[in-house]
């Protein structure tokens, strides 16, 4: 029970922050399939936001060299078999996750995808990665959509679509996790600016 409200009281403080003033990590996966069960993670990409800037510098991105299948195609996003046998084995990425991820914001463009795969990643290898919070940008636009009255098209919260409405560039035909983790990260700035008030914006609105 105390570890709990320890844990509640923790969350609690964090969306109280300022978006300056807490640590984020935006995050993507490149997968295989969408069923965590029996598609894989391909590879991994990730950048922190500190001081309400993205921290390029700071990325990291690791290919997956246990990946048994890459879907349909010898290529996946740039990544052939080649390259995959120079990647690291799961259990070394998620110690890098570990690492970067622990007692930080966590953010994700559809969060129950990569958060899903990580979890079963997590079980399969006994590791536990607890960020602090969750956000997902897409939940996040799709809210706003919606409190704004518009109706809400099939393809609307595409990682593209919901750039295309802030203004951002649009994105490289080929990209990969790292490239789309750098497209969330502008995105959730984008939508911070977009949702602030006299330039100030908790987490607690981001959640």
């Amino acid at each position: 029970m105390m570890k709990w409200l320890t844990n509640y009281y923790s969350q609690w403080q964090t969306k109280q922050l300022l978006v300056e003033q807490a640590e984020l990590v935006v995050l993507d996966l490149e997968l295989t399939g969408l069923d965590p069960r029996q598609h894989e993670i391909v590879s991994v990409g990730w950048l922190p936001i500190q001081a309400g800037r993205i921290a390029v510098s700071k990325a990291q991105y690791h290919i997956n060299k246990e990946v048994t299948a890459l879907a349909q195609s010898p290529v996946y996003h740039g990544i052939d078999a080649d390259t995959v046998a120079q990647g690291e084995t799961m259990a070394t990425i998620l110690a890098e996750l570990h690492r970067a991820l622990t007692g930080k914001v966590l953010v994700c463009h559809n969060l129950p995808m990569d958060w899903g795969f990580l979890k079963a990643a997590m079980r399969k290898h006994h590791v536990t990665i607890r960020p602090k919070l969750l956000v997902d940008t897409l939940a996040l636009e799709k809210r706003r959509i919606l409190q704004q009255g518009y109706p809400l098209a099939q393809d609307a919260l595409t990682l593209s679509a919901c750039r295309a409405r802030y203004g951002l560039p649009a994105q490289r035909s080929q990209h990969n996790a790292l490239s789309d983790a750098l497209a969330t990260a502008e995105l959730l700035l984008a939508q911070v600016q977009a949702i602030s008030i006299n330039g100030k914006c908790k987490v607690a609105e981001l959640t």
